[in-house]
């Protein structure tokens, strides 16, 4: 498709009806449909071919020349004469859509264009990593297209991500994920997907209804879930921080959660990725791209920013763990009262995150520390101590428990290795034997000499 935006402002109202009047101020055009998953492909450093159909007229030709001025887009258009170019033009006033206007045919593509576009596609597959079908009903993506596109890409090896339109969703069966939206996928299968539970619900009857491996409902500000062949859901919060424009957002969450894929991703990393990408893209006026950079600067500020995110309850840090571990990390636990934070509880930290994918650190509450150390301890509150706690590097969650040992804590948990100092002896670790009994590791953290917390605060009461 060819995405033409016409831009100006708005000054007054038509005198020939209730509309408001455009002074038209610039044009300008961009790739739209598939040429915009190209375009974040490329963004995002990859290399597309880009395969689909266009007619033999002007904005095809426009299409053409913006597809060679991207050199990492390789052009396997296929022009149809007497069939028009796909073309949405949007009027806009102050970053704000006044009227769109499509121009298009969508009839199914006669049986000779199916064949050309099917024989660039069997030409282009060899040698590619992944294959996004972006179906916008235009008519190009027929049942014979998906039928040969999806056999010929699993007879390569190839995984395929599609972005359904249609009504149900058997047309695109054996593919490997379906990324439908709440919409697409409750019209699908009669249920609703508003909830979590009912995302879930809903996106594993669009998976069995389509053959699919997995399927990515996507539900705008709450979200993605992610359900796949025998894993529980994945719920992901979506990362949008201000909304701009939603156009093309679906595009880039596609594109880079199908790139993520191809470069080694656990699917529930790759989803996060993507979901990341088009929290960024929505920010943007107009069909738009992620760059690399931007998407590598928007996951690095959050981890700076999240240090209250960090501190959860336990239901909460039992969600944060189940998305982890789904991506297949490993998850480490250790606890204690962290009181005056020094370089012995640093380095001990980084020791222990050194071994494992996440370190998961259980905090004793006030009442606990009082029932442990004394009325007159601890000297920071729960409050500062989590805070603290979290801004450390080595620390990916914080929960605080209010019994004497941590216990129920690593029951719930079920981390795969249990880090204590080397002071304890293995057998004196609490939650070891059940760490143990199903495989996991209990591994002994070396102490830092003279560093400690009690010596600390005997050195301030007695004003040495």
């Amino acid at each position: 498709m060819l995405d033409r935006y016409v831009l100006g402002d708005v000054r007054r109202i038509s005198s020939e009806a209730p509309i408001p009047v455009l002074h038209a101020q610039s044009r300008r055009h961009v790739l739209g449909g598939a040429g915009n998953v190209a375009q974040n492909a490329t963004a995002l450093g990859a290399r597309a071919i880009l395969i689909g159909v266009v007619g033999e007229d002007g904005p095809g030709q426009e299409l053409a020349a913006t597809v060679a001025a991207e050199p990492r887009i390789a052009d396997q258009l296929v022009r149809v004469a007497g069939r028009p170019t796909t073309v949405k033009t949007r009027f806009m006033s102050g970053g704000h859509q006044l009227l769109r206007l499509d121009e298009e045919v969508t009839d199914p593509l006669p049986p000779d264009v199916e064949q050309q576009v099917l024989a660039r596609f069997a030409a282009a597959l060899p040698g590619s990593d992944v294959v996004v079908l972006s179906d916008y009903a235009k008519g190009v993506l027929t049942d014979t297209v998906l039928e040969r596109a999806i056999a010929l890409s699993r007879a390569a090896g190839v995984r395929v991500v599609i972005d359904p339109k249609r009504a149900r969703f058997g047309a695109y069966a054996q593919a490997d994920v379906l990324t439908p939206n709440a919409l697409e996928v409750s019209r699908a299968t009669g249920l609703e997907a508003t909830s979590n539970e009912g995302a879930a619900l809903a996106g594993e009857a669009a998976r069995l209804q389509a053959d699919a491996g997995a399927v990515l409902v996507k539900r705008s500000e709450k979200g993605l879930t992610l359900v796949r062949r025998g894993a529980a859901p994945v719920h992901i919060p979506t990362r949008a921080q201000e909304v701009a424009d939603v156009s093309g957002a679906g595009d880039t969450l596609v594109t880079a959660f199908a790139l993520a894929l191809a470069a080694g991703a656990a699917m529930p990393e790759a989803a996060a990725l993507g979901n990341a990408a088009a929290g960024i893209v929505v920010g943007k006026h107009g069909t738009a791209t992620v760059t690399h950079a931007e998407l590598f600067d928007a996951l690095h500020r959050t981890e700076l920013l999240a240090i209250d995110e960090k501190v959860a309850d336990l239901d909460g840090a039992l969600a944060r763990i189940a998305v982890w571990r789904a991506g297949g990390l490993r998850i480490g636990f250790t606890n204690g009262v962290f009181d005056l934070i020094h370089p012995g509880h640093v380095r001990g930290l980084a020791r222990a995150r050194a071994q494992c994918d996440r370190l998961v650190v259980g905090l004793n509450s006030d009442a606990s520390v009082r029932r442990l150390k004394g009325p007159d301890r601890p000297v920071q509150n729960e409050t500062a101590r989590a805070t603290v706690m979290a801004s450390i590097a080595s620390s990916d969650l914080v929960v605080l428990f209010e019994e004497d040992t941590p216990l129920r804590l690593i029951q719930a948990i079920r981390p795969d290795l249990l880090f204590k100092g080397a002071d304890y002896r293995i057998d004196q670790v609490v939650g070891g034997e059940f760490v143990t009994s199903y495989g996991g590791r209990v591994a002994l953290i070396p102490l830092e000499e003279g560093h400690s917390t009690t010596n600390t605060i005997r050195r301030i009461n007695s004003g040495s």
